[in-house]
This record gives C-alpha cells, sequence and structure tokens, in this order.
C-alpha cells in the first residue's frame, strides 16, 4: 500500500454488512448503516510518550476489529474506500 498513517493512526477497509435483516427482510441500501467492522489494512509506527519514546501499536494488519460509529475519517485510496482513525476509537479485536 502506498500510503502509511503517522503515530497511532491506524487505515481499516469496512467489511460489508448484511443483506438481509434476522427476519429475512431485504435492507435496502438508503436504510443501511455503515458497517462497525473491519479489517485493519495498515499501522502507524505507535505513539511517542513524554521521553520520546515511541509505543508500538496492539493492533497488527490483517486484525478484523469493532470500531466507533461515528469514527474516523473517510478516505478514497487506489479506488476503495478507507477509513483512518486513532488507535483509542477502536473497541475491540475479534480473537480467532
Amino acid at each position: 500500500m502506498p500510503f502509511r498513517p503517522l503515530h497511532d493512526r491506524v487505515v481499516v477497509r469496512r467489511l460489508a454488512q448484511e443483506e438481509k435483516s434476522k427476519g429475512g427482510i431485504i435492507i435496502p441500501d438508503t436504510a443501511k448503516e455503515k458497517p462497525q467492522e473491519g479489517e485493519v489494512i495498515a499501522v502507524g509506527p505507535g505513539v511517542r510518550d513524554e521521553q520520546g519514546r515511541v509505543h508500538p501499536l496492539d493492533v497488527k494488519p490483517g486484525d478484523r476489529i469493532v470500531f466507533g460509529k461515528w469514527s474516523g475519517s473517510e478516505i478514497k485510496l487506489d479506488g476503495d474506500d478507507l477509513l483512518v482513525l486513532k488507535e483509542s476509537d477502536i473497541i475491540g479485536v475479534y480473537e480467532g
């Protein structure tokens, strides 16, 4: 990827949302909410503390994460819609 996030920023590709509800009703595009799950594409080097030491991030490329509904900034890179957010906006990482 020709894009490297800085500091504690993470680049995420949103995962596709279900087309049907649990009851089998097809959800039109206009009624869908943006997914809050994604795959980490790239991570920054980490955040610096007061002494200038860099602390690496807890997530890595390939991790599947959950993030806040209104988190991050949307960007378009090489035709892909991506999201750049801070590590603190990540709620959790799926294990296994």
